[in-house]
């Protein structure tokens, strides 16, 4: 398909231009083991990090540890600051993230995008396994942004990837994915904060549901302010 071979010379490139600087931040959803097993046999220059929450599903543990032992790949794990999370949970409680929108983004700044500016310290570019289809967020993303939150250059390397693009994939391939896609989870975070949804819901239905429907279904990885980099017209 013309988009594997384009994601394929999209990393190739981003290798070539950004290794070692560049990082592929990795959820191990089925978009990004997708693009672990392609970094493995394309572009293996590129670093790996994962972000463990502390409230991760045991589902996401195994999905780890099964990429690790296949591809042989190193991993880097990076925890929240064990005194922020302490001093959250004090002050809001364990499960802060019901009670309003403010605790909740103050959650996934302590346990997301604190330890994630860490992961990239250093790093010229990230890759990410965002597709445009999943959520009316995403739809003006393009496969290279500059992303002024991180102040780097953001790869998007599946952008123009359909949800059966992703699933042929990884049955064409044998690749390693989380158990929960299975029980109808389409997106998966923190396991309080992520359920299955019902046939016809959107994908992204399933991550603080609680939350009004004005709500914005992301954490903040992928909401800063992005802009388009001058001249792509990849």
């Amino acid at each position: 398909m013309d988009s594997l071979n384009q994601t394929i010379d999209l990393l190739k490139q981003a290798a070539r231009e950004y290794a070692p600087n560049l990082v592929f931040a990795c959820s191990f959803g089925a978009e990004d083991v997708v693009l672990l097993d392609l970094i493995a046999k394309h572009a293996p220059l590129i670093r790996i990090v994962t972000l463990d929450t502390g409230r991760l599903p045991q589902e996401t543990y195994d999905v780890i540890d099964a990429c690790r032992e296949k591809y042989g790949l190193k991993i880097e794990v990076h925890f929240p600051d064990a005194s922020d999370v302490e001093t959250m949970v004090r002050e809001k409680g364990v499960n802060l993230f019901y009670h309003s929108l403010e605790n909740r983004k103050l959650c996934c700044g302590v346990r997301k995008i604190r330890p994630l500016k860490r992961a990239l310290k250093g790093a010229k570019a990230w890759v990410t396994g965002v597709r445009r289809e999943q959520a009316a967020s995403r739809s003006e993303m393009q496969p290279i942004e500059d992303d002024t939150a991180f102040g780097i250059k953001k790869i998007n390397a599946l952008i123009e990837w359909s949800e059966k693009d992703v699933w042929d994939y990884i049955r064409s391939n044998d690749v390693p994915y989380n158990k929960l896609h299975d029980q109808f989870y389409p997106s998966i975070g923190c396991a309080p904060c992520t359920r299955s949804v019902a046939v016809g819901e959107d994908p992204r239905a399933g991550r603080w549901w609680w939350e009004n429907e004005e709500a914005v279904a992301e954490c903040g990885l992928h909401v800063s302010p992005i802009s388009k980099k001058e001249g792509d017209h990849s």
